[in-house]
């Protein structure tokens, strides 16, 4: 669906951006994408990139010209710390663009607008997995509630423009798992756990300093299989109907953390886990029915498939 089409990917210097150009360049598709502060990490001839600064409409209606599709990858975005600490710096800038770039591209004629959630935006569950409808029966965990209501009200809009008004623009709302792979971001100061635990592990930090018990549960998806049923969701999905991107399956930080010990064979590692320090919900699991029943997608990379091209992956640009 996407060959020969004009798509716009925002935020395109960073993980989610860099992986869906890769992913469209393999479509055929006509690739403009944003930059900001960091220079490209995908050079080909076919991209254009331009200089944008998405919390100004100017740059946002710039960017959306005689595009036909925009995949909105741009945003602020961090760990535990930041969100514990400073949850404003997510929740203003990221509502800003989210906000300009939906009404510039529906103003430019835009076909189809993907809009990159989050699977904070559900209440607490427990064991229970996360269902698509479920997201509006309570408030998201206290941890979580700046964001999570940020995320939430882009999803609104999301259904505002699909929904709302006489001459609709088609959005697509996928909730990803925890999304990890090459490109990701490791900067420990701003990373999301996956890929600190990968950089500690093969930087050979001993000890391991892991914030939390250990205990927390995550559904990890890697970064192939996630843009696989991203762009099955774009080209399936026409009417508002967000859906859950993930592998449906939970890991605890420390089955993580002794995967990556086997795979990286750092056999005199010790850990030290941290209580006192940041961490988020205790479990965060996603139900993937809808994903598998709508879009025929199933994540096909196993955790140590994933986890060894990553880290393989880290070696190699470090």
């Amino acid at each position: 669906m996407l060959k020969g089409k004009n798509v716009l990917v925002t935020g395109g210097c960073g993980f989610l951006g860099s992986n869906i150009i890769k992913g469209l360049l393999k479509l055929g598709a006509n690739v403009r994408a944003t930059m900001h502060q960091r220079e490209p990490l995908i050079k080909d001839s076919k991209i254009e990139y331009l200089q944008c600064d998405l919390l100004s409409m100017d740059d946002c209606q710039k960017a959306v010209c005689d595009m036909e599709y925009v995949f909105m990858a741009a945003a602020f975005s961090s760990g535990a710390a930041v969100i514990k600490e400073s949850p404003v710096k997510l929740v203003t800038p990221n509502t800003v663009m989210n906000t300009q770039m939906l009404e510039a591209s529906y103003t430019a004629g835009v076909n189809k607008f993907v809009f990159i959630s989050s699977s904070v935006v559900y209440p607490p569950s427990g064991t229970s997995f996360c269902k698509e409808d479920e997201v509006f029966s309570n408030d998201p965990p206290d941890i979580y509630f700046a964001p999570a209501w940020m995320k939430r009200y882009g999803e609104i809009l999301c259904r505002f423009y699909a929904e709302k008004l006489e001459k609709s623009m088609s959005t697509v709302v996928v909730r990803p798992a925890n999304i990890y792979g090459p490109f990701d971001n490791f900067d420990l100061k701003t990373s999301h756990v996956m890929a600190a635990t990968i950089r500690k592990i093969a930087e050979r930090q001993n000890p391991i300093n892991v914030w939390g018990t250990g205990e927390d549960i995550r559904d990890f998806i890697f970064i192939d299989d996630f843009i696989e049923g991203l762009f099955k969701a774009t080209e399936k999905i026409n009417d508002f109907n967000p859906v859950n991107i993930a592998s449906g399956k939970g890991y605890s930080i420390k089955q993580i953390l002794d995967i990556l010990i086997k795979l990286d064979n750092f056999s005199d590692a010790v850990i030290n886990f941290q209580p006192s320090k940041p961490s988020m919900i205790p479990i965060r699991l996603l139900d993937t029915q809808k994903a598998e029943e709508l879009l025929g997608f199933k994540a096909k990379t196993s955790i140590e498939e994933g986890m060894a091209a990553t880290l393989e992956w880290y070696n190699r640009a470090t």
